[in-house]
């Protein structure tokens, strides 16, 4: 019986050493890490075919120099950026409806888009050219009369030449495109007689097919580039114009500017 109750004392003993408290700080679990800060995205809509503002190149990638310039700004930023192609007629439906949070890509600045749009301030200056067949016989505004003339749907190409309703309303129509890309294939399969577009876009196009497309002298108006956000988001749009004049002054948007156009002509 003693022999047994010793067995028992030295398996209690045992217990308790084990179910005691331990002495090694090494057990201790360690603070989990604090989780990293969340990177806000914002989505760019843009038109994925206006060269050399945003397009594909021949592997299907988006490039241009909107693409340039929102990737270096959004970097600077700490944001995350996602490009979305839109349909450019519906870019104000897009942006209201929240399916982007900015429209960066080649955006006139006008003070109807201005009720609807926060605007940053201009980056760059553009015109709206004309464009005909470099054997036309079309050197004028005034040479237009009769003919069919093309622009993008919703572009401010339309807008410019309303504004001038003498020129306006003496074509014989006035035809609108998707794009300005298909608008001068129908220039060049001669179903138009002239295209109305950015001078950005005129000029690399007409650069790119030498000898196909003259300019003329005469264009239907000056106007700015400025990327447009919610007008709800303040924020936002105080970060992009505090960044983008950061990029002017330190002369990185003038030197995407001159891979792009040969310039910088950064406003």
């Amino acid at each position: 019986m003693k022999k047994l109750t010793g067995i028992f004392l030295a398996s209690a003993a045992v217990l308790l050493t084990a179910c005691g408290p331990s002495n090694d700080t090494t057990a201790t679990a360690e603070a989990p890490a604090p989780a990293p800060a969340e990177v806000r995205k914002i989505v760019v809509g843009l038109d994925d075919n206006f060269p050399p503002m945003g397009f594909r190149d021949e592997k299907n990638q988006l490039t241009g120099f909107d693409i340039d310039l929102a990737r270096e700004a959004t970097k600077r930023l700490g944001l995350e950026v996602e490009f979305k192609p839109i349909d450019w007629s519906a870019k104000e439906a897009e942006l209201h409806g929240k399916r982007v949070d900015v429209l960066w890509n080649g955006l006139t600045i006008t003070e109807e888009r201005k009720k609807h749009i926060k605007f940053t301030k201009p980056y760059m200056s553009n015109h709206q050219i004309i464009v005909v067949a470099q054997a036309s016989d079309i050197q004028t505004k005034a040479d237009l009369a009769g003919q069919v003339v093309g622009a993008q749907e919703g572009s401010t190409a339309v807008d410019a030449i309303k504004k001038e309703p003498e020129v306006f309303e003496s074509f014989k129509e006035l035809k609108t495109f998707g794009d300005n890309v298909t608008a001068l294939m129908d220039l060049s399969a001669g179903r138009l007689h002239a295209v109305v577009l950015d001078e950005v876009v005129g000029r690399y196009l007409a650069d790119k097919r030498e000898g196909e497309y003259r300019i003329l002298e005469e264009n239907f108006g000056t106007e700015d580039y400025g990327v447009g956000v919610h007008l709800e988001d303040t924020e936002l749009h105080a970060q992009l114009d505090k960044v983008l004049d950061e990029m002017k002054a330190d002369g990185s948007a003038g030197r995407i500017a001159t891979q792009w156009f040969g310039a910088d002509i950064i406003k």
